[in-house]
């Protein structure tokens, strides 16, 4: 079983042990907890490089998990909220969040959600994903900022949470051509990763709906 070194933040003393205990003996045991955001980045240079950051801090704005993922800027981070809200959901993929739970969920979806985010995947409640792409199609037309038709079918796919390699076997490119596109999308766009890219997008306009490549978000359970 390969180890995956877990952070675990949040506020609440009694769930935070819970949770140590929950994912006790498995890949994701926790290596270091604390109860806020801002100490665990703090900690950054000293609590070493995570691979994984699981948050239980309510998110207020986009600025918190900002923070995190410059303190962890290699680690994925994982939200679990209390609020399972559009509101919620938009602050957490605009601030980086590769997964966004309930903190109803079913330990058995936990693991298996924390699983496919340490694959590269985008895991949110499908219901609340839809309801966010619903919201933004109705919205104006595609603002494209000087974008190429490429490199707006690469933004397209961005909303469904493709990786590089799909995107490349979708579009009949190269990786490294995906990711050459990529870099000057995120730069005409003025966003600093791929979240806050198809954030913009579904902002703009674009939808998923062009794009046969499969989203894989994981509908959370509950317990």
């Amino acid at each position: 079983m390969t180890s995956s070194r877990t952070i675990l933040i949040e506020p609440n003393r009694l769930f935070r042990q819970g949770l140590k205990h929950l994912l006790s003996g498995t890949r994701f045991e926790v290596d270091a907890e604390f109860n806020a955001v801002e100490l665990a980045c703090s900690a950054a240079e000293t609590a070493g490089m995570p691979d994984l950051v699981i948050s239980g801090q309510p998110v207020r704005d986009e600025a918190g998990l900002r923070a995190l993922r410059e303190a962890f800027p290699t680690a994925r981070i994982v939200v679990l909220a209390d609020d399972l809200s559009v509101d919620v959901l938009r602050a957490a993929m605009g601030g980086g969040a590769d997964g966004f739970l309930s903190k109803s969920v079913s330990p058995e979806a936990l693991i298996q959600s924390l699983q496919l985010v340490m694959l590269g995947e985008k895991v949110f409640p499908t219901n609340l994903a839809s309801m966010l792409l619903d919201m933004t199609a109705a919205g104006p037309q595609h603002s494209v900022r000087g974008l190429s038709p490429r490199e707006q079918e690469i933004l397209q796919a961005l909303v469904t949470g493709a990786s590089n390699k799909m995107i490349a076997n979708e579009l009949g490119i190269t990786e490294a051509t995906v990711k050459v596109h990529l870099k000057t999308l995120l730069r005409k766009l003025d966003v600093n990763n791929r979240t806050q890219a198809a954030i913009w997008a579904m902002n703009n306009g674009f939808t998923a709906d062009s794009v046969p490549v499969p989203t894989r978000c994981l509908q959370a359970l509950s317990a």
